[in-house]
């Protein structure tokens, strides 16, 4: 289960005479989204810089506006980067694994395969529910996305399905799985963070969660239809025999495959399980590769470090099958890391903690209260970058609030966990946008549009507030419709 080491700051917390007004925390977070904005899309620059740039802002306006000293500031970003250093370790790890599996034949392998057994028509269905069984055993989106997803990738392209689409599948499949799994880390935290049983959480959140589903395979089935390219005659024979005169495709290359979700589907944490994939991978690609002697061992952990630069006979494969390793995982690092230290930033300062209370008080019914939840848990993906802290943040701001409306915390989890752990992928300078973006290789924004889970589970959860469906009160059955919900504001 995902732990905090530290409690992020609440309204209540914060003394007087160092608590941000809205007028000094808005500052900070529009002066951010100028940044990003303009230093983004109008300069093209990445967005390390805008980062910077926002760090920057958010400390002067901390220390010379609101009076916080700068240790103070600097044990807030110190806090933001710890919440996300298991992050950036899986991060290091997943570019050495899909690296070293690339070289050991298990991804290239999976495509070979995948191409015999599936069809431009039912790919992203397909993809899609594979992605959602693997992360619901595993308890893991991230280890589903860096491992399957990455060879899903690749059998799309071979099928002359659009890697955007591809990605947007694996990512609805991904985080469903995750979001009803008991493994999942965000699950128990969302659970944890609300005073919600974790089986009850869990059943909160299936309906919600497979009405997503459901609406996201149709959609899916029906860009298989209408939007996929036909397969040129001889195209996947032509990518089968250039990645068989490359590696051996043989069964014992999915040892390392084998040896991850064991792992997982024991119960051992996705960092530990990761590595011992890569080092199975190593063995696979020693023994298997044809590499058993000491100057193979040496370059299967070259690879690790460096990377794969395949030379097959057709570009496309070559394309697919290029790594970066531990050294390409750098420009994905350093983005997680600014956005986790403007995260921490924003924390310590206040601005999460006063932004999150002004929006309770705007709150004036059950619909407005599920829809400020959203509200927050996507604002904190925005401002924090981490999924967490939008899943901590405003449950623990707004439980007081569910408390006056008599509502169950299971509404609260639901309503984090629906519109925070989901949309994170969503937001470029995310620690899941940026991973999922660097792994799958398909930008944020291009993927987005495709990622229909992403957009659709915030969606349902507003809808289930307006309406008041499937929205329990403390000593209550579900209420039904419009008037259960307009009641419980009534009774308090």
């Amino acid at each position: 289960m995902a732990t905090l080491s530290f409690e992020p700051l609440t309204y209540d917390d914060i003394p007087e005479d160092e608590r941000p007004t809205l007028t000094q925390a808005l500052v900070p977070v529009v002066g951010m989204l100028a940044f990003l904005s303009v230093g983004a899309i109008a300069l093209g620059l990445d967005a390390h810089m805008p980062l910077l740039w926002g760090i920057v802002l958010t400390g002067l306006v901390g220390r010379y506006w609101v009076g916080i000293p700068w240790q103070r500031m600097y044990e807030g970003i110190v806090d933001g980067l710890r919440m996300g250093m298991q992050a950036i370790l899986i991060i290091f790890v997943i570019y050495v694994l899909i690296a070293v599996w690339t070289a050991a034949g298990t991804i290239p392998a999976l495509v070979y395969y995948g191409l015999d057994l599936l069809s431009p028509t039912v790919f992203l269905p397909v993809t899609a529910l594979l992605a959602t069984g693997v992360a619901f055993a595993v308890g893991s989106s991230w280890t589903t996305a860096g491992t399957l997803g990455v060879a899903f990738i690749g059998i799309g392209a071979g099928l002359g399905v659009p890697e955007p689409m591809t990605a947007g599948a694996v990512l609805t499949g991904a985080y469903t799985g995750d979001k009803i799994s008991p493994l999942s880390d965000t699950t128990n935290l969302a659970a944890a963070v609300t005073n919600t049983d974790l089986l009850t959480h869990i059943r909160t959140m299936r309906v919600g969660t497979g009405i997503a589903l459901g609406l996201s395979l149709l959609g899916y089935a029906y860009l298989g239809l209408t939007a996929t390219g036909s397969i040129p005659a001889g195209r996947v024979a032509e990518i089968q025999a250039a990645i068989t005169n490359t590696y051996a495709v043989t069964p014992l290359v999915f040892f390392p495959l084998l040896v991850t979700f064991g792992l997982a589907l024991r119960g051992y944490p996705a960092l530990p399980s990761l590595i011992a994939g890569v080092f199975a991978g190593v063995a696979t690609q020693v023994v298997v590769q044809g590499a058993l002697s000491v100057e193979g061992f040496v370059a299967a952990w070259d690879v690790a470090q460096n990377g794969t630069s395949p030379e097959t006979s057709v570009e496309l494969v070559n394309e697919l099958l290029a790594t970066g390793g531990l050294i390409g995982s750098a420009w994905t690092i350093t983005i997680v890391i600014a956005a986790l230290a403007l995260g921490g930033l924003l924390e310590r300062t206040g601005v999460l903690a006063v932004l999150a209370y002004h929006l309770g008080k705007a709150v004036s019914s059950v619909a407005g209260l599920t829809a400020g939840t959203a509200v927050s848990a996507f604002g904190m993906n925005v401002l924090a970058a981490e999924q967490y802290m939008s899943i901590v943040v405003p449950g623990m701001s707004l439980r007081g609030l569910y408390d006056d409306f008599d509502l169950e915390s299971r509404n609260l989890s639901r309503a984090v966990e629906a519109a925070g752990t989901t949309t994170s992928a969503l937001i470029p300078w995310n620690a899941g946008g940026v991973y999922m973006a660097g792994v799958l290789g398909v930008p944020t924004l291009q993927y987005a549009p495709y990622y229909f889970l992403g957009i659709l589970s915030p969606l349902i959860l507003v809808a289930m507030g307006l309406t008041g469906w499937r929205i329990t009160r403390k000593d209550e059955e579900t209420t039904a419709g419009i008037a259960g919900a307009v009641k419980s504001v009534s009774n308090d």
